[in-house]
């Protein structure tokens, strides 16, 4: 079994947030007794930073009793550092990006990685996905934009034309949305998470980022968001609005079977319907371990083939 949605903090990360409390505010935090520290970034980002986050040991220790044999290791999203200083953002990359690559050639039988590059940045985040690309990393975790602006934002084009030129991985996991209106009642995660990430790749549909780079690979967290279960709108605007129909080369199915997913959904219909959907070789099993919404074991899904293809720089076969 494989699994390509999991996240790994190395311990040169945690040294960095450490040693720049001024520059970047994060917090350990006890509060439950006999659990493990909440870790907060920004006064915002807060979650359960479990032993598996940051112990290699453990981490992989996971693995083997999950029947894992292969992993797709994320930089976290709470430290994208989007909303700080570029210089920042960048710095805390190339520090994670560093590590990331060092620990998966270690146990390169084990574990492939990706990158965090700052969005926030423009160009420079081509630069960084370029650099990681060269340690070995296979791409890239982004948010679904920075500062309230798209991935299809023209100041990305050249980050858009590194992960093109070498068919890298652009998996794009969402961070809690800050729409006021559902700041309740674990609505931001629940139903904001899913809703970024259907924004995000129906605006790379709709602007002809897909098309301009058809051999970076796009995977989707959890799912696609709400993206595949309401293909028969889309479908739909595409016959009756022309406007619509003019900005697409095909039907919104067909951009829907050029991405990748990963099979965090936690129901077997919703499952069964993705990969109906979109062809099960572009469903690839994934976890989103070690959060406490993670779907562990992963549910195996897909043939090994398309699966290994995909950690490998190629094309799944047909």
């Amino acid at each position: 079994m494989y699994d390509v949605h999991t996240h790994f903090v190395p311990p040169s990360v945690l040294d960095w947030l450490r040693d720049n409390p001024t520059r970047v505010p994060a917090t350990w935090e006890q509060r439950i007794p006999g659990k493990a520290p909440f870790l907060t970034v920004n006064q915002k980002w807060s979650f359960e930073f479990k032993a598996a986050f940051r112990d290699e040991r453990v981490y992989l220790a996971d693995q083997a009793a999950a029947g894992v044999i292969h992993s797709l290791v994320s930089p976290i999203p709470q430290l994208f550092l989007y909303d700080f200083p570029n210089e920042v953002t960048e710095e805390a990359a190339r520090v994670y990006n560093d590590a990331m690559a060092a620990w998966v050639s270690q146990h390169s039988d084990r574990l492939s990685g990706l990158a965090t590059v700052p969005l926030n940045g423009g160009e420079r985040a081509a630069d960084v996905l370029e650099s990681a690309l060269s340690a070995g990393l296979l791409g890239a975790i982004v948010g679904p934009g920075a500062g309230g602006v798209l991935l299809s934002a023209p100041d990305l084009r050249a980050f858009w034309e590194v992960a093109d030129a070498n068919q890298a991985i652009v998996f794009v996991h969402p961070l809690l949305n800050e729409d006021p209106r559902i700041q309740k009642n674990r609505m931001p995660n629940l139903i904001g998470v899913p809703w970024e990430t259907t924004l995000c790749a129906l605006d790379l549909m709709l602007s002809g980022t897909l098309d301009r780079y058809p051999n970076a690979r796009v995977l989707l967290a959890h799912g696609g968001g709400f993206l595949p279960y309401q293909i028969g709108r889309y479908e739909r605007g595409y016959e009756v609005w022309p406007g619509l129909k003019q900005s697409l080369s095909a039907p919104p199915t067909e951009y829907l079977r050029r991405m990748y997913y990963d099979s965090v959904l936690w129901h077997p219909l919703a499952l069964d319907f993705l990969t109906e959907l979109v062809g099960a070789e572009r469903v690839m099993p994934g976890s989103d371990y070690p959060f406490d919404l993670s779907v562990w074991p992963p549910t195996a899904v897909g043939d090994l083939r398309h699966v290994k293809a995909f950690l490998q720089k190629s094309e799944a076969p047909c």
